[in-house]
């Protein structure tokens, strides 16, 4: 598939950055990790400081305008109101009986529900947390889970698998046993080392294609609904961390994207707009 792109650096930052999102009204928003912030950027003006968290990582805004923040070093989901202002956290060291180290990325699904992960090597998991607070873990015994999407019908919950290079699919309904399959395996770096080629955000788009930042490659990966790589987008990022759609329309889409080029930093945010 030829796609074109072009990219447009909004900003540069001394920390590395995630957690990509919009609000309804067009706010950005991410976060620096490692500077403890989360910014928020309106059209025409400088970001600002919106937010304050430990080591603030993957962030979304609920359905209710809500923003619920990984916070990787407290081991805790943060919830911030409109205004910026902690309000509690969903989650806090422990989900379903296990304990939370290094909570990453989450989803909100149709429901209410949300799903995040907790990235840690060879034992991760995948929880849910139930819109009526009930809490099971879905997924155990990955490399590194990380980012997270659903299918435009939500029948699917897809999972990068960090450190095996691929993407997992999940079936979020089932309330029982939740077969986990490899959906996709992305390319790997020429220099073989894992490191160089770590799936890390997720997104599908209205068509139902999945798009992967590729920590380490510089890029970001798009999938068919199928799991058939189509495209491959430099983004000028060595460090691509995360993605969200800003405009998500049939022949161009305005993608906003966060990374950088060292851990903790330097960072940077980009704007992709790609034809299609």
């Amino acid at each position: 598939m030829n796609l074109e792109s072009t990219t447009l650096k909004l900003l540069d930052l001394p920390f590395y950055t995630e957690g990509p999102c919009v609000d309804e009204i067009g706010n950005l928003f991410f976060t620096t990790l490692s500077g403890g912030q989360l910014l928020r950027m309106r059209r025409g003006e400088a970001p600002v400081k919106w937010a304050e968290a430990r080591c603030p990582n993957g962030q979304l805004i609920t359905a209710g305008g809500i923003h619920l923040v990984c916070d990787s070093a407290e081991g805790a989901i943060v919830q911030f109101d409109r205004t910026g202002s902690r309000t509690g956290e969903l989650v806090n060291g422990q989900c379903a009986g296990y304990t939370v180290r290094c909570p990453n990325d989450l989803i909100e699904d149709r429901y209410g529900n949300v799903f995040f992960t907790d990235s840690v090597r060879e034992s991760g998991r995948v929880f849910k947390v139930g819109k009526d607070g009930a809490q099971q873990c879905i997924a155990a015994g990955l490399d590194y889970p990380n980012g997270l999407a659903l299918s435009p019908d939500q029948s699917l919950l897809y999972v990068a698998e960090s450190y095996r290079n691929r993407i997992l699919s999940i079936s979020p309904s089932e309330e029982t046993a939740r077969p986990v399959s490899v959906w996709a395996t992305l390319p790997a770096h020429q220099s073989g080392r894992p490191v160089d080629n770590l799936p890390d955000g997720l997104a599908t788009d209205a068509e139902g294609r999945v798009w992967a930042a590729h920590y380490g490659m510089g890029a970001i990966q798009v999938f068919s609904p199928e799991g058939s790589l189509l495209a491959t987008l430099d983004t000028g990022l060595p460090l691509t961390s995360n993605l969200c759609f800003v405009s998500d329309q049939p022949h161009r889409k305005s993608v906003l994207v966060t990374g950088g080029y060292a851990e903790p930093g330097p960072g940077a945010v980009l704007m992709m707009t790609v034809d299609m």
